[in-house]
């Protein structure tokens, strides 16, 4: 019998995620030519679990006492981008994260995820800033890890779904919750992760303010209007890693990728 000499579709990902993102800088204001990741953007469309011989009932976690609520499947990596394959258990979540200086595109590969984006806003606090009463108070020390935010999108992604993509400045925080059971998505980073270029990762919490939490329902719909001029800023605090959370590592049973 003749050769399948067929290229496989996710090392064709990979070729097109090391085209698009070489020499790409990131862009203070977030204004990538994302017309040069159109091809990329196709391809990840495409992909299937199937093609990364993924499946629900497949996957399983590192060997322990306990299993992790999320695993992930590394595939590459290079100075350019890495990619790899997170699978969440059913009702898991990936706490609300950052990727300092970092392009993104995640692509669900099988369930369904809920995910919320949010952009960092410009300037720091100073001393003249006006913080709003939170609910519980906070510590005068933790007044350092305050950070402005904007809520961008919540949104439902399943394998029928195009990519979630994250620039350097839009989008670029995000918390993925599993919804109706497990999930797995494709996830290329670029460039990946490295705590020496001050690309590390940082987690957050949304904090809420005394008005939130005690406007009946007729106040909330009196500020309806103006929370929507204000599209949704809000409040995050900087916390260490959840003690709840952690993520461990899963042989990838898919083809072999080299870039």
């Amino acid at each position: 019998m003749p050769r399948n000499n067929k290229t496989p579709l996710i090392q064709k990902i990979a070729k097109q995620a090391f085209m698009t993102f070489k020499g790409l800088k990131s862009s203070a204001n977030g204004e990538n030519n994302f017309d040069k990741q159109t091809e990329l953007i196709s391809l990840l469309n495409a992909v299937r679990a199937a093609d990364l011989n993924i499946a629900p009932g497949k996957t399983r976690g590192s060997p322990g006492t306990a299993s992790p609520p999320v695993t992930y499947m590394h595939i590459c990596e290079t100075e350019v981008f890495s990619m790899g394959v997170f699978v969440l258990r059913s009702g898991a979540s990936i706490p609300l994260h950052d990727h300092p200086g970092m392009n993104g595109m995640l692509k669900v590969l099988f369930g369904k995820v809920n995910i919320s984006c949010f952009d960092k806003l410009e300037g720091g606090l100073t001393v003249s800033t006006a913080l709003p009463h939170f609910e519980p108070p906070l510590t005068s020390f933790q007044t350092a890890s305050l950070r402005c935010s904007m809520l961008r999108s919540v949104a439902e992604y399943s394998e029928d779904s195009g990519p979630c993509l994250l620039t350097p400045a839009r989008d670029n925080l995000h918390q993925i919750d599993a919804l109706e059971g497990p999930a797995a998505f494709l996830d290329i980073l670029a460039p990946p992760y490295n705590p020496d270029d001050g690309r590390d990762c940082h987690y957050y919490k949304v904090l809420q303010t005394v008005v939130d939490g005690q406007a009946g329902e007729m106040g909330k719909q009196e500020q309806q209007g103006e929370e929507k001029e204000k599209q949704e800023v809000t409040w995050l605090l900087e916390i260490p890693q959840p003690e709840d959370f952690w993520c461990g590592g899963e042989p990838y049973p898919g083809p072999v990728v080299s870039v």
